[in-house]
């Protein structure tokens, strides 16, 4: 497996690229783990790194987020990360798992060390690559569920959250962080930009917006525009565009992410 993993970094652009996908190589088979113990029966996968692997968003994703959609289905959080260690620890990886699940999110990251220097991406020989693990336990209600066969290095049965309810899940971060990150405005955009993507799932995002004490309106398809548009509207533009470069696929893309590109998908778009 570290062969195949030497060859896909050989075949990479430049350095940041083959560290993003020597992460995401290592995502995808802790997710075929995570379907092998049964984890996609009570889980559901959101996030970016779900648009990265159902809908192939041409942009990295650090971490693998789920909400526990069937807590009555065993889950079993710890016993995930034990399948985890005992399958990589069985081919050779040096690697180190800290664990939190005493609040309401699980998590656990899952530390790589001596990789990166192996593949030739770091003269630190303890330099460690992570991959973080959480777990919304309480997730909002209302969320739209389905599955979807997909092989991005292996093949995956993943229940996930529908299409409407990952927007309202970017929606919601987006309107409660309290600053906004580049690749929530670049998957914005993203999202925007195909007219046939559904409008987010407002009742998953109302109940999503109350359970973080959201002190705005309720919303609906009359205003989410125009509520998002002024969250957005005043974010330092240059600021967002570094912290999202890193992890795209085409760096041209950068060029994008403007004020005007948004004003016109959210405001002027007769498509939404």
């Amino acid at each position: 497996m570290k062969d195949y993993l030497a060859t896909l970094v050989s075949e990479s652009r430049n350095p940041t690229q083959s560290r993003n996908i020597v992460r995401e190589y290592l995502q995808a088979r802790i997710l075929g783990i995570l379907q092998r113990r049964g984890a996609m029966v009570p889980l559901a996968f959101q996030g970016g790194t779900a648009l990265r692997f159902l809908y192939s968003i041409p942009r990295f994703s650090e971490d693998l987020d789920f909400s526990l959609e069937r807590p009555d289905a065993n889950y079993n959080f710890r016993d995930y990360l034990r399948a985890v260690e005992k399958m990589f620890l069985a081919e050779g990886y040096n690697l180190n798992l800290k664990i939190s699940d005493l609040k309401i999110v699980h998590s656990a990251f899952i530390r790589f060390y001596g990789l990166l220097y192996e593949l030739n991406l770091s003269m630190q020989p303890g330099e460690a690559l992570s991959v973080k693990i959480e777990i919304d336990t309480r997730p909002p209600i209302g969320a739209g569920l389905t599955t979807t066969l997909i092989r991005r290095y292996e093949t995956l049965h993943l229940q996930h959250h529908d299409r409407a309810s990952l927007l309202a899940g970017k929606m919601h971060a987006i309107l409660q962080r309290s600053f906004v990150k580049g690749r929530d405005l670049y998957d914005i955009i993203w999202y925007l930009s195909d007219p046939n993507w559904p409008s987010p799932n407002l009742r998953m995002l109302n109940n999503a917006l109350q359970q973080t004490k959201w002190d705005g309106p309720e919303l609906n398809e009359q205003n989410w525009r125009t509520l998002l548009w002024e969250r957005l509207k005043g974010i330092k533009w240059d600021r967002v565009q570094s912290d999202v470069q890193p992890f795209l696929e085409h760096q041209h893309e950068l060029s994008l992410l403007t004020k005007e590109i948004l004003s016109e998908l959210l405001m002027h778009n007769p498509n939404r």
